[in-house]
């Protein structure tokens, strides 16, 4: 007899073993189709699985995660299928999935074009369509090595012989098209009806460039039609939004061959910069931190002190002088604990918070970098915060509102919270973990927000909250982060003298908002696909005048504008006012304002948005007034 228990709460017994199927027929047979796979006590497992023993077992179906993730898992093998079918000499290796679909990477003696994908997508709907059985067989490694070496996927071989000798594999078959893979899979090929390969792009065999580079080829899918049309729009979307497209089309900041991953400022990005900077200093200067500023090279033995130069050694970018070895810092938390260990601290100077626009470099793998997402110097918002343990609970709970209140001045209300905890392997006793996750998770209880946590996912000296925000558009961002670290100040040699007189170690706070700053001004740009709010715009206003007549008026505007402390421009060419106001509406300036015959006898402006809605004439400090109520930017100082 084995007893299976359902997630209502409900036993079924069945006489003898039963396979995940027979447990969704005994219960309906609209379950029985929809199911996808099983889980059985919390392991996930094909629906062939037989259960031999009394178990918790529930029914995944395309409604649930675990399903979802399981349609694009078995798609990635659906479109190795088609590609052996059409291309029998391509070579199949590895096919994962990734956020939103899959992905597989082939070695083949030609690129694939565009018309392959057209015809390998149109296969794979018709393997799909024939409905047919997908079933796992286990093999000993031996054994698998020698046919994958048969039918000349080498690849595959090479994977299944770092397999220790002596251990069976694990290999699916679906028609004539046999894989390796640990599973599980869905029950049929019938299962996987939405999806659509998207690109092809360049990958080395096993992530090594010394290797062969290989043909990846991109896919997406979905248990329903109008969620992969919604992901495909949002795809559309975020195209016309590519910040490096925006930048070039508004004049913002560009890169070049010569400085990889590096950023040439442009004077309308750099004004951008510059609010985005100057707003985030007078956060730190109304909550409590004190600006400070560190070298950009040290020497090696102080990162040694500080284990990056075991850890992180191959992310530096190194240099030598006069028989010295220095890095130029990726990070800015060893100058801090400097700064702090300048002078004996008492316990009544905690918390101390330093902050810092600190200028880094990573030596980032050219294959990684994406604009000014991903780069190889960048600028952080970073701050530390020196505490006692007691302290760390309500700094983390400062630190969450202040985060809020930024986040939404730049235009972001939706926020997600993850907690990163103790990983297998890390520094400090149980205990001090202990309190450091406590601390956290009671500072986002304390908030009243919904968060997950992510057993095992902290840094080896500390747990971490990671916030993460959620644009215009719908895409996730990871932004900001508050870790704990018992490991640096101690191994930096910072102490503080406690109220019983003996010094200890001060806890370490590591704390960023925006991040990186150019990754920061990436999102916004896409946020707002270039038309940035008018506090943000690098020019808020431009004055176009109709003929000549009119340009020492509009020259007159523009003083009146610039003496308010306004970013504006006057475009006096001799244009016809038609093209002017279409060429700036391309800029996406948040206001156009033409000075005519009209407007220069009643000393006013006629005010278009960028829009293109007509604001009509407003006599020019009233506009000004309108301006500078609405740049304000309330939230900072909260």
């Amino acid at each position: 007899m084995v007893n299976i228990k359902l997630p209502d709460g409900s036993v079924r017994p069945f006489e003898k073993p039963v396979s995940v199927a027979e447990v969704a027929a005994a219960i309906g047979p609209g379950l029985a189709k929809a199911a996808l796979a099983g889980k059985v006590d919390g392991k996930l497992v094909d629906t062939s699985f037989v259960i031999e023993r009394d178990s918790d077992v529930a029914i995944v179906t395309d409604k649930d995660g675990a399903g979802l993730e399981l349609i694009r898992h078995s798609m990635a093998h659906l479109l190795a299928y088609a590609v052996k079918e059409l291309f029998p000499d391509a070579q199949v290796t590895i096919g994962p999935v990734i956020e939103n679909g899959f992905y597989y990477d082939f070695s083949f003696k030609r690129p694939f074009t565009p018309d392959d994908l057209t015809a390998i997508e149109k296969r794979m709907a018709e393997l799909a369509k024939r409905d047919i059985p997908v079933t796992r067989e286990v093999w000993p490694r031996d054994k698998a090595v020698d046919f994958f070496k048969s039918i000349g996927e080498h690849y595959k071989a090479e994977i299944i012989a770092s397999i220790p000798a002596g251990d069976d594999v694990s290999l699916y078959r679906e028609g004539d098209f046999i894989d390796l893979c640990r599973g599980p899979h869905v029950p049929s090929t019938g299962k996987l009806k939405v999806f659509k390969l998207t690109k092809v792009a360049g990958a080395y065999w096993r992530g090594d460039s010394k290797n062969e580079m290989l043909q990846r080829i991109y896919g997406t899918a979905w248990a329903k039609k109008e969620d992969q049309e919604a992901y495909l729009h949002m795809v559309e979307e975020a195209e016309k939004r590519d910040h490096r497209r925006l930048a070039k089309q508004l004049g913002l900041f560009h890169m070049q061959d010569e400085a990889p991953g590096l950023v040439f400022w442009h004077p309308h990005g750099w004004t951008v910069w510059q609010q985005v900077e100057q707003y985030m200093r007078r956060v730190y200067q109304d909550n409590g931190y004190q600006e400070v500023r560190c070298p950009q090279i040290l020497d090696r033995s102080l990162w040694e002190k500080s284990g990056h130069w075991e850890n992180y050694k191959e992310n530096m970018f190194t240099t030598a002088s006069e028989n010295r070895d220095y890095a130029i810092k990726p990070m800015n938390c060893p100058g801090h604990v400097q700064i702090y260990n300048v002078g004996l601290h008492s316990y009544r100077e905690l918390p101390l918070r330093l902050g810092e626009f600190g200028a880094c470099h990573r030596n980032e793998p050219s294959g990684a970098l994406h604009g000014i997402m991903r780069v190889r110097g960048f600028t952080q918002d970073d701050g530390h915060i020196f505490c006692t343990e007691a302290q760390i609970q309500p700094e983390v709970a400062k630190f969450i509102d202040l985060l809020i209140n930024v986040y939404r001045d730049f235009g972001f209300e939706e926020i997600i919270y993850k907690l990163s905890t103790r990983p297998a392997k890390r520094v400090g006793s149980d205990e001090t973990w202990d309190v450091a996750e406590k601390a956290l998770s009671d500072a986002l209880d304390h908030k009243g927000v919904v968060w997950e946590r992510l057993p095992g996912e902290g840094a080896f000296y500390g747990p971490k909250i990671e916030f993460s925000l959620k644009d215009s558009i719908g895409r996730v961002w990871q932004c900001g982060t508050i870790q704990v670290d018992f490991s640096m100040p101690g191994r930096l040699g910072a102490e503080y003298v406690a109220e019983d007189n003996v010094r200890r170690t001060p806890v370490m706070l590591h704390r960023a908002i925006v991040g990186s700053m150019e990754r920061f001004i990436g999102i916004l740009i896409e946020n707002y696909a270039g038309a940035l709010p008018l506090w943000l715009a690098p020019v808020q206003v431009m004055i176009l005048n109709i003929t000549d007549k009119q340009a020492d008026y509009a020259l007159q505007v523009l003083r009146q504008f610039k003496q308010a402390g306004l970013r504006a421009e006057a475009d006096l060419r001799n244009e016809k006012i038609t093209y002017k106001i279409r060429e700036h509406s391309l800029q996406k300036l948040p206001y156009q304002v033409i000075a005519g015959d009209k407007e220069m006898a009643s000393q006013t402006v006629a005010v278009r948005t960028r829009t293109g809605v007509d604001l009509g004439q407003m006599p020019i400090q009233v506009f000004i007034e309108r301006l500078l109520q609405e740049a304000q930017v309330l939230g900072c100082a909260a």
